[in-house]
């Protein structure tokens, strides 16, 4: 498996998309495509059969190019949760919790995030999950259509996954998300060197792509809220939420992220 981070919307959103090549078919997918020209360049540039877009969920810099690509491949199979029907453009494949998927000589399951939206799902290939929304590097989606039990719920079936998993996240937020995490937590030793990391990336014009569980287990404070510091800080800020339940704490620190 080959998987190929595109950079699209880099002036708006700074989403990815991700072409993911089984090398032995030479059949690929597309995770999440938000705009057509640089998904359609790097299909064509790679000279891979396109079977199949995997949508994590419905929002519209996510499925952008959906419908183009369709145009341009009409059997292409469109993957999406079964609650996604009809918000997804051209979805055909309806999943639910555990469901599996393939194209090549690949197949993978998929496990369903709500929190971000309702419908929200990672695709777990191999080694690697594709999590859209629902985490990045150092943080975490919004909620627009959940609660925050219910994304913290998510993000740790995400974690649950081995260390060394790669986690192929939605958008290029990491650096803001670094400085966030590093106000929730000054004494993470981690934060200060994934910073720095990711500075001398972003100089050199290079992903921040994929991250794994081990790296999020260290410096995501979504995650971390069972840590004393970042129960302590949250504490500080919000002395009405009850510190014993990680979910009220992840809740104080969504809140703390929409205003950072």
């Amino acid at each position: 498996m080959k998987v190929i981070p595109i950079p699209c919307l880099p002036n708006t959103h700074k989403n990815y998309a991700y072409l993911i090549v089984c090398t032995q078919t030479n059949q690929a997918a597309i995770v999440d495509p938000s705009e057509f020209r640089p998904v359609w360049q790097r299909i064509q540039a790679e000279e891979v059969e396109l079977v199949a877009i995997l949508n994590t969920h419905h929002h519209w810099d996510h499925v952008g190019a959906n419908q183009q690509l369709v145009k341009q491949i009409p059997h292409l199979k469109v993957y999406g949760h079964y609650s996604d029907q009809a918000r997804i453009p051209q979805q055909n494949m309806f999943l639910h919790e555990g469901d599996s998927f393939e194209f090549g000589a690949l197949s993978g399951t998929i496990i369903h995030n709500p929190g971000h939206t309702a419908g929200g799902i990672s695709y777990h290939l191999e080694d690697s999950l594709f999590v859209g929304d629902t985490l990045f590097s150092a943080g975490c989606g919004r909620l627009f259509e959940g609660t925050a039990q219910q994304l913290y719920t998510s993000l740790q079936k995400i974690v649950s996954y081995p260390k060394t998993t790669k986690l192929y996240f939605g958008h290029e937020y990491t650096e803001s998300n670094l400085r966030f995490a590093q106000s929730i937590e000054p004494n993470n030793s981690y934060l200060l060197q994934k910073y720095q990391e990711i500075q001398n990336l972003l100089e050199k014009g290079l992903f921040t792509t994929p991250s794994t569980v081990e790296e999020e287990l260290n410096i995501n404070p979504f995650v971390r809220c069972h840590i004393p510091e970042v129960i302590a800080t949250v504490e500080s800020k919000n002395a009405t939420i009850d510190s014993s339940q990680p979910s009220e704490v992840f809740g104080a620190l969504r809140q703390l992220k929409d205003q950072f």
